[in-house]
């Protein structure tokens, strides 16, 4: 009698290598790109066309490389899923407490001078916080593994989150401090044209062209972000406090959570990278030296607006403060 040869099951997880059945974040996140055939181009299409060409040269071309980027992960495994609900639920916080302050007529509290200062300082910082998201979702696009991609497109999306709070302010204290401040040429003319701001915008405009991927996420998130982050989240809280405008510190005490997970899975895809070659030491510290001067003189261009607050902070501790924040931040991922 014939046998009939038994079937083999089929695997549930055709790009999967690992023994193990994966978990949630690995199912969704592995291998998810539709650009990884390297061989002779990402993209299915002519290796000559101008799309395939832009990858080869800086991503495939980049000198950060590894063997294998798809054994990385995000030490905090975040899925779309997970992001959704972490963010509705730091949003309906953000809504409550703007509805209470509101509702004990905040803004119209807030003393002329510092809303004079809100307008020259903080409300143009819409328009850098969209060149980090820019950067950030550049970034993502062009990473050699959908693990680094995910966690960059969240990273791009807490920038959104944060400029959309800005653009609110500027509008809610329109309407108790005069229409000026929610006219968007007269800040953009702030952002373009104040003396305070155009290193900051030298540092964002060249960071913008930094199209090397591995080059890019050094800037980006081992210079640009960690230091303007340090100075648009801590310093913004404690000026703001000190100048009795709480709801402005605490939503920057929210945005601050952002920021510790996109230093969390920094940190873990430089310890990767080293790891694997350790010459990439070397390479991301030449990469961080190259950048962090743009940063510093930006963080000395804005820091003595922080001196023209009714509670002033010195501009010579706020620029010590946030060089030490970004230093500590050096060590922690091993690089100083």
């Amino acid at each position: 009698m014939a046998q009939v040869p038994q079937r083999r099951r089929a695997k549930a997880w055709s790009l999967w290598e690992g023994r193990r059945i994966p978990s949630e974040y690995e199912v969704i996140s592995h291998k998810l790109h539709y650009h990884f055939r390297r061989d002779p181009a990402p993209f299915e299409l002519d290796p000559n066309t101008p799309l395939n060409q832009w990858y080869k040269k800086y991503r495939e071309g980049s000198p950060f490389q590894v063997d294998d980027w798809e054994q990385f992960r995000d030490p905090d495994s975040v899925t779309y899923r997970d992001y959704i609900q972490l963010q509705k639920e730091r949003e309906v916080y953000l809504d409550n407490l703007i509805d209470e302050f509101e509702r004990q007529d905040h803004y119209a509290k807030l003393s002329k001078p510092w809303v004079d200062l809100l307008e020259q300082l903080y409300i143009p910082s819409r328009f850098s916080g969209h060149i980090l998201q820019m950067v950030a979702l550049y970034m993502a696009q062009m990473a050699p593994a959908s693990y680094i991609t995910n966690a960059a497109y969240f990273q791009g999306s807490d920038e959104m989150r944060r400029v959309q709070r800005s653009a609110y302010l500027a509008k809610v204290l329109s309407l108790d401090h005069g229409e000026h401040l929610a006219d968007s040429q007269r800040t953009r003319a702030i952002w373009e044209d104040d003396s305070h701001w155009q290193p900051l915008r030298e540092l964002l405009e060249k960071l913008l062209i930094a199209y090397d991927w591995g080059e890019s996420f050094a800037a980006l998130n081992l210079v640009v972000k960690p230091v303007y982050d340090a100075l648009f989240i801590r310093q913004i809280a404690e000026l703001a406090r000190s100048n009795g405008d709480t709801l402005l510190a605490l939503m920057h005490d929210d945005f601050g959570l952002d920021s510790q997970r996109s230093q969390r899975w920094t940190t873990a895809l430089v310890k990767y990278a080293v790891e694997r070659q350790p010459e990439h030491r070397t390479l991301l510290k030449d990469w961080v030296e190259k950048w962090t001067p743009l940063a510093y003189r930006a963080v000395e261009g804005l820091a003595p607006l922080f001196a023209k607050a009714p509670q002033p902070m010195q501009s010579g501790k706020v620029v010590e403060a946030v060089c030490d924040t970004h230093k500590a931040f050096l060590v922690e991922v091993g690089l100083e």
